[in-house]
């Protein structure tokens, strides 16, 4: 399980904090108005996923922060800064992932004095336990997991602002019914392709191809080893090659965000066996919100299947 890295700055008392903030400067994070002057509420999100998820149930009438917003930010490599810990004691809404993935989220919070927030913690609202020992954090790929999220999102917002209940329970729901359309893509996908192979680099797709009904054939120990950062078994890199050799997958499923000589070396023998490549990230790319990434998504695992 993935933990982030938390930049030294957070150990400081808040008012260092601000100090080192004036300091350095206001560069590199969207949103980052003084919501407390404006009188705005403000949302901070760890990742610009959760925080476009936020801004479309929200709309204008929230500033919405999002800590980790560049599609180039190896997020595994993630450092918080000041100006987002000073982002966070101004929070009224916070919405972190859990389960292990960002919990630079809780260490800022804590360090920020910030008791009036409302904490979102999406694996926490997934329900999903740990199982052996393992859970898969990567619940923004979970639709149902979305949906639950959105619904609490909906009442924090409605509690914090009641003049605003009406439009936010009507961007809920609009944005519930298309999450809806993308479960229902999923399941026509399922009806047709269950039970065909398909491999990952690490698990971060995972409930999106589980969803479809496909049967992940990658070696635990190597998406285990990536998703971690530590080396793979020669014996075990050699298994997970031997799946495109073999014809034992119809897809690969590769985290463009993180990659090093072993995934360079399983992308390269994908190819070479013409199996297809379906791209996937962590946050957000470029010009793209929360429901058209994930239909990209959709289409790319439907094309490569073969639709």
């Amino acid at each position: 399980m993935k933990t982030r890295t938390i930049v030294s700055l957070l150990a400081m008392p808040a008012a260092a904090a601000i100090t080192a903030l004036a300091l350095t400067g206001c560069s590199g994070t969207a949103g980052a108005s003084d919501s407390a002057t404006s009188g705005e509420l403000s949302i901070v999100a760890s990742t610009n996923v959760y925080g476009d998820i936020a801004k479309t149930i929200a709309g204008d009438a929230v500033q919405v922060t999002s800590i980790m917003s560049n599609p180039a930010q190896d997020p595994h490599s993630f450092e918080a800064s000041a100006q987002n810990q000073l982002q966070i004691s101004k929070a009224n809404i916070v919405i972190e992932n859990g389960g292990g993935y960002d919990d630079f989220m809780g260490t800022m919070l804590s360090s920020s004095g910030n008791e009036r927030a409302t904490v979102l913690n999406a694996v926490d609202i997934s329900g999903k336990k740990a199982v052996g020992g393992e859970l898969n954090e990567h619940v923004w790929y979970d639709f149902p997991t979305v949906q639950k999220l959105t619904q609490k999102l909906v009442a924090a917002l409605s509690k914090a602002d009641a003049s605003q209940a009406a439009t936010f329970q009507k961007n809920g729901d609009a944005f519930v019914a298309k999450l809806t359309g993308l479960e229902n893509r999923e399941a026509a996908l399922k009806l047709k392709y269950a039970g065909e192979g398909a491999s990952i680099t690490e698990p971060v797709p995972l409930y999106l191809l589980d969803a479809i009904g496909l049967d992940n054939k990658t070696p635990h120990p190597f998406s285990a080893a990536i998703e971690e950062g530590t080396d793979v078994s020669p014996a075990v890199l050699q298994q997970t090659l031997d799946l495109y050799s073999s014809g034992s997958v119809k897809l690969l499923a590769y985290n463009e965000q993180t990659s090093g000589p072993e995934t360079e070396k399983v992308l390269a023998a994908a190819k070479s066996a013409g199996v297809a490549i379906v791209p996937v990230t962590e946050t957000l790319p470029s010009g793209k919100d929360y429901l058209s990434w994930m239909t990209d998504n959709l289409n790319a695992v439907a094309t490569a299947l073969g639709e």
